[in-house]
């Protein structure tokens, strides 16, 4: 059997990160068994799905690296498959009409509320209507069995047992034909050839009555495996205030996808005590049935962690690719600076997040228009113009603009002027960054390129001249 998973999400919002972490163990599972990885688009909901939704699920999916083989299926575009289904369930009694007002239904309910009764349909059309009014439109309800159980064999929370008697006789068409949620899944996940669901345990009450409606269709079921939900540190359901926001959200704000699916797969599932995953150990390690049936709480710090340690120790290439994005953002070109891979391996030891690896390193590309105050006044003064102006004459006779001679030439400049390296070095910085915080100073000059580190000692000579006393 080739086993075949699928994402289902409804696209009335982002992709989250408790759908993000659905769709990764649904896609582990099916690439940890060769199998089939399929994309659905749940848009029946008409009023709430929006074509932005929609793009910002493929964004998020694509971003993740959680390509899909199948897809994307679209419920809208399966509206007479379901029309079909439809009729042959009420031609083999398997569904009815039912005439029931809203305010019978409601009338219902309260009344059983009452008596502290579970609100549920009483039957009252399921065995037809004699007589039926011509000015209400029906819905259709599926003729759920009345007696025995139902048993799901849940590979994350074991054996559940549903008894038939608690479930109602579902609607799967409302009064305007339109099909509903429960149904739509039952007739795409058959069509689809399903043989895994792996979703939510908020739809672990749904199962029962899907399985019911496939068996009703002559289909075995697929194996389920309700995963729990999510908690913020503190014990609360998720929420945004504990992060709980779009997966490009976290893009954006700087976090490379292989943190964030390793933040993904561990919340709720383990290896021993490894923490650090790669893509490729998560599929071979990854176990449905280890993840845990208790919820996972979602750390944010951990989340940095991770980040800081991709940022790192990914290739360079990689997080250059990611970086471009963020240099973007704030206006800059990359190509009209140093190698953007050369850039990633001086700055990745002192940046948690590409937003900061880019707001860093702007000086590489773009001129610096004022110095931070404090770090003028403590290293552009006027004992070191001297220094300075020495070290500046040095740098431009170098035949060769390399690390090395940059370096060499700074020391020879700290030696003949009686100062400790840090003393020329962070006045270069500030000259050259705005600020007395960059890489090493010889990779930074280097990275920079002679012309822009002339201009800009050049312009820092010019300051310090502009506070001496006239």
């Amino acid at each position: 059997m080739t086993i075949r998973t699928r994402f289902a999400p409804s696209p009335t919002g982002y992709l989250h990160i408790g759908g993000a972490r659905t769709a990764l163990f649904s896609w582990l599972y099916a690439r940890k068994h060769g199998g089939t990885f399929i994309l659905r688009i749940e848009d029946t909901d008409l009023e709430r799905s929006t074509a932005e939704s929609v793009d910002a699920i493929l964004q998020g999916m694509t971003w993740l690296g959680l390509e899909y083989d199948e897809g994307p299926f679209f419920q809208t575009h399966r509206f007479p498959r379901y029309q079909e289904v439809i009729r042959q369930m009420l031609k083999e009694g398997m569904a009815y009409h039912c005439y029931c007002t809203k305010a019978r239904l409601e009338s219902l309910r309260n009344e059983q509320m009452a008596r502290k009764e579970k609100p549920r349909y009483d039957g009252r059309c399921r065995h037809g209507v004699a007589n039926p009014p011509p000015d209400i439109p029906p819905v259709v309800r599926f003729k759920n069995p009345q007696e025995g159980s139902v048993v799901v064999e849940d590979l994350i929370r074991g054996r559940v047992v549903f008894q038939n008697a608690e479930l109602d006789d579902l609607i799967i068409a409302r009064s305007d034909g339109t099909p509903t949620y429960n149904f739509t899944v039952v007739v795409d996940d058959l069509d689809m050839g399903i043989t895994h669901v792996i979703r939510g345990d908020d739809h672990l009450n749904n199962t029962p009555r899907q399985i019911n409606m496939l068996r009703a269709l002559g289909a075995a079921p697929p194996v389920y495996a309700h995963v729990p939900m999510i908690l913020g540190a503190d014990g609360a359901r998720l929420s945004k205030r504990h992060g709980a926001v779009s997966v490009m959200q976290y893009r954006d704000e700087g976090y490379l996808p292989e943190a964030l699916l390793n933040c993904l797969v561990r919340l709720g599932w383990s290896h021993g005590d490894q923490e650090i995953f790669s893509v490729e150990e998560m599929i071979r390690l990854f176990e449905i049935t280890n993840v845990h049936s208790s919820a996972a709480a979602f750390n944010p710090d951990k989340l940095l962690w991770l980040n800081q340690h991709y940022i790192k120790t990914a290739d360079p290439k990689h997080v250059a690719h990611h970086l471009s994005h963020h240099l973007g953002k704030l206006g800059i070109d990359p190509a009209t600076g140093p190698d953007l891979v050369e850039v990633v391996k001086a700055q990745r030891k002192r940046a948690k997040t590409l937003s900061e690896m880019a707001a860093a390193s702007v000086f590489f590309f773009r001129d610096v228009e004022a110095y931070d105050p404090k770090d003028a006044q403590a290293h552009l003064r006027p004992e070191i113009r001297e220094p300075l102006a020495a070290l500046r004459a040095q740098l431009a006779a170098l035949p060769q603009w390399t690390a090395e001679a940059i370096h060499a030439a700074v020391n020879g400049v700290a030696e003949a002027h009686g100062l400790k390296l840090g003393k020329i070095a962070q006045p270069v910085r500030v000259a050259v960054a705005g600020c007395a915080v960059s890489p090493p100073i010889d990779i930074t000059l280097m990275l920079l390129g002679r012309d822009r580190a002339l201009e800009r000692l050049d312009r820092a000579l010019d300051h310090i001249r502009s506070t001496l006393p006239v």
